[in-house]
């Protein structure tokens, strides 16, 4: 087999240029990687270009892309919740630069998930791929009340870290702090964060599949989440896969053995 082809592609978006990355191969299912938070399309330790790669020498042409205000793109960056038009104008040019596309399946983590679950429609995405949506509405610098809730459960089996609080090896205030918020719960709320997501996810009309790093902070707050009743409709649509990690961006070898594994199940 021969070296595949990387392009750099330039297109517009709302007035700005963005730069994207496509790695270019004969399947007619493309995969399209929206990154999350603002990480640059490379991501986190290369692991989108080395993803894309991968997807691309088996078949499945891949585009990447800065969205505004990130990387090498042009423009001011406002978050995930105003990157429609980022990620429409992707789609387009992926579909420009390569025609023979009839199907894309689009991937995202964190913040990206929950952005492609909103957005998706107009971009004429046609499936998803959701690792660890983002659900949390932070109100101060602790982790979601569900993620300490499965800390403190893990902890209270442990001999070793009764022996810490005995001797005063455990900070009481932060501990005060953590049990009043695990007391409460993700707000699920019309209008919250949670709410909008679950409203997305139950209207859709394409498949979705959604990927759980089990001990990641985020993977758990959203498991919480999507067993309250707001997520009733999109249960009744979406699969969950859990890997059993703490890897929020799936950096062991394993992590993106399996991570590679589920992205090519959905492009089949």
């Amino acid at each position: 087999m021969g070296a595949r082809m990387r392009r750099l592609i330039e297109f517009p978006c709302a007035g700005e240029m963005l730069l994207g990355t496509l790695d270019e191969a004969s399947g007619t299912t493309g995969l399209l990687i929206v990154s999350g938070g603002n990480e640059i399309r490379i991501g986190a330790h290369r692991g989108m270009a080395l993803l894309a790669q991968r997807v691309a020498e088996a078949g499945h042409p891949v585009f990447r892309f800065d969205r505004r205000g990130i990387g090498d793109s042009t423009g001011e960056n406002h978050g995930f919740e105003s990157s429609a038009d980022d990620i429409a104008a992707a789609a387009a040019a992926f579909r420009q630069a390569a025609p023979h596309l009839n199907r894309i399946v689009a991937f995202g983590n964190c913040d990206a998930a929950t952005a492609l679950a909103f957005f998706h429609a107009r971009a004429g995405i046609d499936a998803l791929i959701l690792a660890n949506p983002w659900v949390i509405e932070a109100t101060d610098d602790l982790p979601p009340a569900a993620a300490i809730r499965a800390r403190y459960a893990e902890r209270l089996r442990d001999p070793h870290e009764w022996i810490r609080l005995l001797r005063g090896g455990v900070d009481i205030r932060k501990l005060v702090s953590g049990l009043r918020k695990a007391s409460r719960g993700q707000s699920q709320q019309e209008g919250s964060l949670a709410a909008r997501l679950a409203a997305a996810l139950g209207e859709t009309r394409i498949p979705v599949t959604i990927l759980l790093a089990k001990g990641d902070n985020t993977a758990i707050a959203f498991r919480n989440a999507w067993a309250g009743p707001v997520f009733e409709a999109a249960r009744a649509k979406g699969a969950i896969e859990n890997l059993d990690t703490a890897s929020h961006s799936f950096a062991s070898a394993a992590d993106k053995q399996w991570l590679f594994e589920q992205i090519l199940k959905n492009l089949s």
